[in-house]
């Protein structure tokens, strides 16, 4: 087999797998209901059978790209995809809620397995020049997965029950497997014989857990305080991984590479400003214009779609021109998008709507793409495990500052009461609130983009 047909399967084996995660995620939050109906739990219990899932994965995002960059990338790869395999099945076969929630955070450990190694596998494999182009193939993917969630898992869940969901990922994780033991050939561990840092390791994962925790929460009190203890757990963090010789995070890769810093602080401002806005076009669009929830889907599926469609094209351009041009163009534009969407009103037609979202997601594929190219073309070989790892957790704190600054403004506009009729126009303020708040944070985050400097 030649070097070509070599990379052909590795960027097959790393769609799939960038496909599975985000899928599960979001196909999952269609069958929350009725899995509320069978085990007869109350919305709090029920909001873990998500959020395990995410903060298991942030917490060990970072400590398994490092642990790849050591023992092997293929290696944890491969057992990522049969943690998330057999974990599925069992997720499937739950018989109680806390049986399910334990294994959904099995499969958040499986994810961060996939997603700490992904895109350092593509990496590896793939030269400058043509990186950009796989990489924008597999957050494609990524986006794919996002968009057919909702609807697959809709369709699954009203047709063969909520268990068929998971049960869907066992003969594709199946499929993946095989294929890494067929084509996938050789090992990257650039890192080998350097130690593992536990005591870094579990202090990074206490800060995470608290700060995502801290804001879901939000606007509590104790959210805030979470948010506080965590700020303790990142200085703790930063003062041990200054100290210890092989840290699980090393620091200078943000201290001496501005490209690197400001690609990830562009990452997690993109994320922060955009996560959000689906959660609150979906109440917008079910409130405000009384759309069905799979009528509103079929709106919100247009964003999601053009990302899919862009996301290889603008990949490939950014191994053409400077990847920070490409992606802060792309943040720009999220600019314009979002401060379109801020003018929305009862009436504003729902053509309107989508070309928003059109604009969005032409945005994000501008940004995302060129975005990781630039971060995993910036720091050598043997951080790519590390690399793959920090943008993974830097997308998935950006999703909860999002969704935390929506509900703060949420609390402070509406209060903690059900939105009926009466509320609807506090409903649209504190959304075109949300969403200024958003494109402000995208302004700044073009700067940042700006500043991260070349890498050709």
């Amino acid at each position: 087999m030649n070097k070509n047909e070599d990379k052909k399967f590795v960027l097959i084996i790393a769609s799939i797998a960038s496909f599975l995660t985000p899928f599960m995620g979001s196909a999952v939050n269609v069958a929350l209901p009725s899995i509320s109906i069978e085990f007869e739990i109350d919305a709090i219990l029920l909001s873990w059978v998500a959020t395990s899932y995410l903060l298991s994965s942030a917490i060990f995002l970072v400590p398994f790209g490092r642990l790849a960059d050591i023992y092997g990338r293929k290696r944890i790869f491969l057992y990522g995809i049969l943690i998330h395999t057999a974990s599925s099945y069992l997720t499937a076969i739950s018989t109680s809620p806390m049986i399910l929630i334990f294994f959904r955070i099995i499969q958040g450990i499986g994810v961060a397995m996939i997603f700490g190694t992904s895109l350092a596998i593509l990496t590896s494999i793939f030269p400058v020049g043509e990186r950009g182009k796989a990489l924008g193939i597999t957050i494609a993917a990524v986006y794919f997965g996002l968009s057919t969630g909702p609807f697959l898992g809709g369709f699954l869940t009203q047709n063969l029950g909520w268990r068929s969901i998971f049960l869907m990922n066992v003969p594709l994780g199946l499929f993946v497997i095989i294929l890494i033991f067929w084509k996938l050939k050789g090992e990257w561990a650039e890192a080998k014989g350097e130690s593992f840092d536990i005591v870094g390791s579990i202090i990074f994962g206490l800060t995470l857990a608290t700060v995502m925790y801290g804001f879901s929460l939000l606007p509590e009190i104790k959210g805030t305080l979470l948010i506080l203890i965590s700020g303790v757990g990142l200085y703790s963090f930063v003062k041990w991984e200054v100290y210890v010789r092989n840290p699980i995070l090393n620091l200078n890769l943000f201290r001496n590479n501005i490209l690197f810093t400001f690609s990830n602080l562009a990452a997690l401002i993109n994320y922060s400003a955009t996560f959000a806005v689906a959660f609150l076009l979906s109440l917008y669009l079910q409130y405000i214009k009384g759309l069905s929830p799979q009528n509103a889907g079929i709106i919100l599926i247009s964003q999601p779609i053009v990302q899919a469609i862009f996301s290889p094209l603008a990949g490939r351009l950014s191994d053409k021109i400077e990847p920070r041009l490409v992606a802060s163009i792309g943040m720009s534009i999220t600019v314009v998008g979002l401060i379109l969407l801020s003018f929305i009103a009862e009436k504003t037609s729902l053509t309107f709507i989508v070309m928003c979202l059109i604009i969005l997601g032409f945005s994000f594929a501008l940004f995302s793409s060129p975005n990781a190219n630039a971060i995993m073309s910036s720091i050598e070989k043997k951080f790519y495990g590390v690399a793959s790892a920090t943008l993974g957790t830097m997308r998935l704190i950006g999703q909860m500052f999002s969704m935390g600054i929506a509900m703060i403004v949420f609390a402070l506009k509406i209060g903690r009461i059900q939105i009926t009729p009466e509320y609807f126009t506090h409903f649209l303020t504190s959304t075109k609130t949300t969403l200024v708040i958003f494109a402000i944070l995208c302004v700044l985050g073009t700067f940042a983009s700006m500043a991260r400097g070349k890498i050709r």
